[in-house]
């Protein structure tokens, strides 16, 4: 019997079935295949490099090496001024909470003589409730620099496979020629496809985080927000949620504005900028340098963020948009895919 002959609920049966069998190995193998995607992914940003310096007569393990201890080197920065940075609020959180009660009374003498109106400080235990947000905020700190750390330690052999990645490229090309059933001419285009829209893709991102942190902390700087730098590289990461991410990366600068300000038009300020940017980002800035090599739609890259969230934490928010545009680019390359491609895709194409 055919397969196209099956009722329709056992087709829609076998789909799930699929789908949870699939799910379940992805969760249980997390441990190896977090760090293998993110040597694949960096090995397919170091290929260009390493290429050079093997034309330049370079042995390829050498060439492999010096691109690994470049890549090692910029990442460990990245993560030491991230860790550097979250630990000082642990330092900075009793100063926040004294400053907080100094704007509670503040707010409170405003409604009194504005309005006649008192608050019952026993009754609704505001400031108890109070010091418990800022208690929680330190545990938050700490926990989140645990889960840095533990998040990095699943990473150790990433170097590892990067270099094998490198190294046997030709060979793994080989496999993919003896293991599929459509030509090796086909092979190289979609492989030649994937390697260009995650540079393409990659690069750009990077290139827009970096523009808009320096627009964010320049923002921040000029307002005296303390920790621009952080604020500003932080909410500028948030760019992978579409339309929404710079907005939630606002928040935390905005808190501070509030706290450590005499003002609330410090906050305002920190909003309209935040708002600004975000404006030019959505509508010149990434359009501009990432282009339309890979056009995700915003509901599809939300929903991929919250399933690789949900399915590899931390690895897989970060894996989530490279990954998606990965199997965009192999959707649209086989036929019954192409429905899966299209529903990826961004609603101009």
């Amino acid at each position: 019997m055919k397969t196209n002959t099956y009722p329709l609920y056992i087709k829609v049966c076998c789909v799930l079935i699929s789908v949870v069998i699939i799910v379940y190995i992805l969760s249980v193998l997390q441990d190896f295949l977090v760090p293998m995607t993110f040597a694949l992914l960096l090995a397919i940003l170091l290929l260009p490099l390493c290429n050079k310096l093997e034309k330049f007569k370079f042995p390829r393990p050498l060439a492999i090496t010096l691109c690994l201890m470049l890549a090692v080197s910029v990442i460990s920065l990245l993560f030491y001024l991230i860790v550097l940075q979250i630990s000082t609020f642990d330092e900075i959180i009793p100063a926040l909470k004294e400053r907080s009660y100094t704007w509670f009374d503040s707010f409170q003498q405003w409604l009194k003589s504005s309005f006649n109106v008192e608050l019952d400080e026993k009754k609704l235990n505001i400031r108890d409730n109070m010091s418990g947000i800022f208690e929680n905020a330190s545990g938050i700190v700490s926990g989140t620099l645990s889960s840095t750390t533990g998040f990095l330690s699943n990473l150790a052999l990433v170097p590892l496979y990067i270099f094998l990645l490198l190294y046997y490229r030709d060979f793994f090309r080989r496999f993919l020629y003896k293991a599929s059933k459509i030509t090796d001419e086909r092979i190289d285009t979609i492989l030649y496809k994937i390697k260009n829209v995650t540079l393409s893709y990659m690069v750009g991102l990077l290139l827009v985080i970096g523009i808009v942190g320096t627009l964010n902390t320049v923002s921040l700087w000029i307002l005296g927000i303390d920790h621009a730098l952080f604020f500003g590289f932080f909410a500028a990461a948030l760019v992978l949620i579409p339309y929404i991410g710079v907005a939630i990366g606002s928040l935390l600068p905005i808190m501070m504005a509030l706290i450590t300000k005499d003002s609330a038009w410090y906050a305002f300020g920190v909003a309209a900028s935040f708002g600004t940017i975000q404006f030019l980002e959505g509508n010149f800035i990434t359009p501009y340098i990432v282009g339309s090599q890979v056009s995700i739609n915003p509901f599809a890259a939300i929903v991929a963020l919250i399933l690789f969230g949900s399915l590899w934490g931390i690895g897989g928010l970060v894996l989530a948009l490279p990954l998606t545009a990965i199997i965009k680019v192999i959707s649209d390359s086989f036929e019954s895919l192409e429905p899966l491609g299209f529903l990826l895709g961004d609603v101009d194409e």
